[in-house]
């Protein structure tokens, strides 16, 4: 009786450990599979901010823009084009820019065909915004060109400065390209260039064709005088100081670490 006891007693302390491992597996699969739900969501929520960002990106660098322009020193090199043409058409810079930024994105297309993605057509969305804003923010300022060539510089430098912070958040947001960058390295994909020396190529490209076109349609430089080159001297150097900056915010609160 006793071994038959101790028997059953060893059985049961089995048994009761086989059953204490299967509800413990069985929480473990629950917990996965919850996680499993949970992650879309949270994706879903990082998705939204990474777009909330890049839209104030473009908020930012669209008053840059517009600031530039009523310094009236010139705008940077790939704002030129959408300047003198809106000058020779009659229609808004916003709209220009919009019309100039599909066009890229269109030789873009043809240019990657089968490589090309749903995140190159998205630019077409993201120059809307960004040419809609800089008719809004034109719209919206108080004041025009100054009397002044000392505050036309000191408009044209914070225009500058907007444009390379707009600039910075748009790259932290890591969501989709500008049409113009976008462009460039498609090309980058064909021609054997570094992209550095394409987008120096692409914005010299930009350059003579707004100074051609105000000389023949115009008789004038139009967007194209020292605030140009300044532009683009200064855009790139003060993007590598937003960057520190921008890189030193806390990743994970905001949901923004790769």
């Amino acid at each position: 009786m006793n071994k038959a006891a101790v028997a059953a007693g060893e059985l049961e302390a089995e048994l009761n450990g086989l059953e204490a491992e299967i509800e413990a597996g069985l929480e473990a699969g629950v917990d996965k599979a919850t996680r499993r739900r949970r992650k879309p969501a949270l994706e879903g929520e990082h998705f939204v901010r990474r777009g909330i960002l890049l839209v104030a990106g473009l908020i930012i660098s669209a008053l840059g823009v517009s600031l530039s322009i009523k310094a009236a020193l010139g705008t940077s090199p790939i704002s030129s084009v959408p300047y003198v043409t809106s000058q020779i058409s009659g229609l808004s810079v916003g709209t220009t820019t919009i019309i100039m930024n599909t066009c890229f994105v269109v030789l873009e297309l043809l240019i990657l065909r089968r490589d090309s993605n749903w995140t190159h057509v998205a630019q077409i969305a993201v120059a809307f915004i960004m040419g809609s804003m800089i008719d809004v923010w034109d719209a919206i300022l108080p004041f025009s060109t100054p009397s002044s060539y000392l505050l036309q510089w000191a408009m044209c430098a914070c225009g500058v400065v907007f444009v390379a912070l707009g600039i910075s958040m748009e790259v932290r947001a890591n969501m989709f390209l500008n049409a113009g960058e976008g462009l460039v390295m498609a090309m980058c994909r064909v021609l054997p260039w570094k992209f550095g020396n394409m987008k120096v190529a692409f914005d010299v490209c930009c350059v003579l064709f707004a100074v051609v076109s105000g000389l023949l349609c115009l008789h004038g430089l139009i967007g194209v005088r020292e605030g140009t080159v300044a532009a683009a001297i200064c855009v790139g150097l003060c993007v590598k100081v937003f960057n520190r900056i921008i890189h030193k915010i806390d990743l994970r609160r905001w949901e923004l670490a790769d």
